[in-house]
């Protein structure tokens, strides 16, 4: 096949060949030689591992799907299904052939399904390297990840034009589905890139990730910079520095960075083994739980749980985020699926409590008991139903607004507050069972390191035998 490279360089954007090449071990990759109908597929190798590839050509009837088109990218699938080897899509095309009428739509389907059945099961990833319309664009979304680049990627069910014909509302590709309105927005994209090169490059090491989930390491690090948490309990803190205290190298491979920032998710490894990483960020909004937050990080266990990646669970968080918004955006609904993700999940499942876990707050981010494996909390951790602010607030508003000397008020609530903090330590909970120890942050990474050694292989049989749960969705 002769391919129309330049027609692709004009556009500033790499052909198919181009990115399957980058992607690709030098040499190792082996085309479907199949009819072609504007999509190569095929195989080859990512750091020595077998990867799946199906890669639109936008230089061929501008990548649109027919039946085709569509039934060779399910093939791949399943051959990646049958081989337990990842599938990686590159989406470039301007949708469905109008010309072909309910076959391409049965193409578009037979594409989606396959992507359904390898769910779980292989993980798949996605790079969005131009249009990606109409009812294909379900087939990036249902993949693990997906990745797009800045000002070339654009994702949407409906275009600008046939929105406003319908709705009367204006709007132009990006404000309507460009690539930083979905990794900020909608939380569709999970890493926005500056380039191609560099979006390849991030796939790769993701893979490597995923699929080189134990490799050798050797305690040789590079003195660096240890990342304090403030004194002051209530301070503004990054945790995605304090967490990278704990990782190999200070590594971490962030996701959905620029989504829902009171909950950040991630990947790195601990003594050479690939963790998931889920955490509170008190940078933003003191890290509390919303809507979407709750979405990322069940969706995120769930990934990790599927390809039996421990996921560990750094808890700093007032509760949830009250208010009339939330409650109508359904936070009950998506709370839910952060509380049905802990408990489906049979990985190993390990949470700190870093600073403060209060209310439904604690129960959701890996509490004891969700069925987590092992809890921890620093030493001078707070846990309970509310903070000492709220608590004297609803317990003793009408002493303290009988009192009308402000110095005997002052008094009033400052011995309140001193009596109350002392229910809020990790003693009661470390009686009771439903944490194991306080550990201080200088013995951390070791108890990390002991934890994940003694939870593999335990046993995960819940007993209960179904087809399936009914997630809230």
């Amino acid at each position: 096949m002769n391919y129309d490279v330049e027609k692709q360089h004009r556009k500033k954007k790499y052909h198919a060949i181009e990115r399957i090449s980058l992607l690709f071990d030098r040499g190792s990759f082996c085309a479907d030689e199949e009819d072609y109908d504007g999509v190569i597929c095929g195989y080859g190798m990512i750091n020595g591992k077998k990867v799946y590839v199906y890669a639109q050509d936008f230089t061929y009837m501008g990548g649109t799907i027919g039946i085709h088109h569509g039934e060779r990218i399910a093939d791949t699938i399943y051959e990646a299904i049958k081989e337990r080897s990842p599938a990686i899509g590159m989406f470039d095309s301007a949708g469905a052939r109008i010309d072909q009428g309910i076959q391409a739509l049965a193409g578009c389907g037979k594409m989606l399904a396959a992507t359904i059945k390898a769910s779980g099961y292989i993980p798949q990833i996605s790079l969005v390297m131009g249009p990606c319309a109409g009812a294909a664009v379900y087939s990036p979304i249902l993949s693990d990840f997906v990745f797009a680049v800045n000002s070339i990627s654009n994702m949407y069910v409906t275009g600008p034009a046939v929105v406003n014909q319908v709705t009367g509302e204006s709007s132009d590709v990006e404000s309507l589905g460009g690539a930083n309105m979905h990794a900020s927005v909608s939380g569709q994209i999970h890493k926005v890139c500056s380039s191609e090169k560099e979006a390849i490059a991030k796939v790769r090491e993701l893979i490597d990730l995923i699929c080189n989930q134990q490799i050798e390491y050797e305690d040789n690090e590079e003195p660096r910079e240890i990342y304090v948490l403030p004194q002051e309990s209530n301070k503004i803190y990054d945790m995605r520095e304090f967490v990278k205290n704990y990782l190999d190298n200070g590594y971490l491979y962030e996701l959905k960075e620029r989504f829902a920032k009171s909950m950040f998710t991630g990947l790195g490894r601990i003594k050479g083994k690939t963790v998931g990483i889920l955490a509170s960020q008190p940078k933003f909004d003191a890290g509390v739980i919303n809507y979407d937050a709750s979405d990322k990080a069940a969706a995120f266990i769930r990934f990790c749980d599927a390809f039996d990646i421990p996921v560990i669970t750094w808890v700093d968080t007032p509760g949830y985020l009250p208010g009339l918004e939330e409650e109508r955006r359904g936070i009950i609904r998506h709370g839910a699926k952060l509380l049905y993700s802990y408990v489906e999940a049979t990985t190993i499942k390990i949470t700190v409590i870093v600073r403060k876990a209060f209310g439904g707050a604690y129960i959701a981010m890996g509490s004891k008991a969700l069925g987590v494996d092992a809890v921890c909390a620093l030493p001078n951790a707070q846990i309970g139903v509310m903070g000492v602010d709220s608590a004297i607030v609803i317990l003793h508003r009408k002493e303290i607004d009988a009192i009308e000397d402000d110095i005997q008020k002052e008094k009033y609530i400052r011995e309140f507050k001193e009596e109350y903090s002392k229910k809020l330590t990790a003693k009661d909970g470390i009686d009771r069972g439903y944490i194991d120890e306080t550990v201080e942050t200088d013995i951390l990474r070791q108890w990390l390191e002991n934890k994940l050694i003694v939870l593999q292989g335990r046993d995960t049989d819940s007993g209960i035998f179904k087809k399936h749960g009914n997630i809230p969705l």
